[in-house]
């Protein structure tokens, strides 16, 4: 998977390659949503920069997510970093995957590491969120950021994967995939996956059947609900599908997000309907109960219909 996804990081990767091959290749910070090749492209520089007997002398990759606290930076990360090659005439190379995860004293024990150990170690510290990685380590690296897979992308990947694999992925699967995925490729492959263990035929109703995800036709019947019906008749009716499909509220709410946006009411109504998707979904976040805030919901439409009807008069 590594390999091929590479070609679509083409300018990032040849931009590092070359730093190497001036032998100037500066600490990096990869930064960016899950899924878009972060790990993958320092693995591949890795790679080609050192054989596979050199691989594990030279090469350190933590994931700062499980061993984020300031010990492992002065044991392990110190460690490694101050020990020098002897023979090969290369620097060291530390990969520190999901590094916002690290608490800030142990990123200030890592600032010093870094400064001390240039001679001879390369950082590269990928994470999800720039903010939360310190001004200081920030300044002492290039940075590099990573989109979400455009579609073209992941449509050709998934294409080639059903090719080797041998199953059939139709065309409206390939779209599902990449809806739900976000422009995550880890995500999508899981996706694939997932769909293609429950039938030789992968389209749009296995993909979000294997998902429990509310389909587009699914969803355009909610919002006809809510801005058609009674509440007490919407609120049963979509109680009702939830139950039947198990589809979560939250994916209820994502999905309505999108929709009201495409909506032709006015954006005063819009703007109120936004703000209480906003708060069923934090109050959900908060562990509240789904029927409650489902009826909040459904009590929002209620009122936009009622404000509707106030401006039509």
């Amino acid at each position: 998977m590594r390999k091929v996804f590479i070609r679509s990081l083409t300018p990032i990767y040849d931009t590092v390659r070359r730093f190497l091959d001036q032998g100037k290749l500066p600490h990096l910070l990869f930064y960016g949503p899950p899924g878009t090749g972060k790990t993958s492209t320092i693995l591949a520089v890795a790679k080609q920069l050192f054989s596979p007997n050199e691989f594990a002398s030279m090469v350190l990759e933590l994931n700062a997510s499980d061993e984020r606290g300031i010990g492992v930076v002065r044991e392990q990360v110190l460690t490694f970093a101050s020990t020098k090659t002897l023979f090969s005439g290369k620097f060291k190379l530390v990969i520190l995957d999901e590094a916002d995860a690290m608490t800030k004293d142990a990123q200030n024990a890592l600032r010093r590491i870094i400064e001390k150990f240039t001679e001879n170690t390369r950082f590269c510290l990928i994470c999800n969120y720039l903010s939360k990685i310190t001004p200081a380590i920030q300044s002492r690296c290039t940075r590099f950021r990573f989109s979400p897979v455009d579609k073209d992308q992941m449509v050709d990947r998934l294409t080639d994967i059903a090719k080797k694999e041998c199953f059939q992925l139709t065309d409206d699967g390939k779209i599902a995939i990449y809806r739900l995925s976000s422009g995550d490729m880890r995500k999508a492959i899981n996706l694939l996956q997932s769909a293609s263990m429950s039938s030789h035929i992968v389209d749009e109703a296995v993909v979000y059947a294997c998902t429990g995800y509310p389909t587009p036709a699914e969803m355009k019947t909610v919002l006809d609900w809510c801005l058609n019906e009674p509440l007490a008749a919407a609120f049963k009716n979509i109680l009702k599908m939830k139950a039947e499909k198990g589809i979560a509220l939250q994916d209820i709410l994502s999905e309505l997000h999108l929709l009201i946006m495409r909506v032709k009411i006015p954006d005063a109504v819009k703007a109120d309907l936004l703000v209480v998707l906003a708060e069923v979904e934090h109050r959900m976040s908060l562990g509240a109960s789904e029927k409650l805030q489902l009826g909040a919901l459904c009590g929002a439409f209620a009122r936009a219909k009622h404000s509707l009807e106030e401006l039509d008069a």
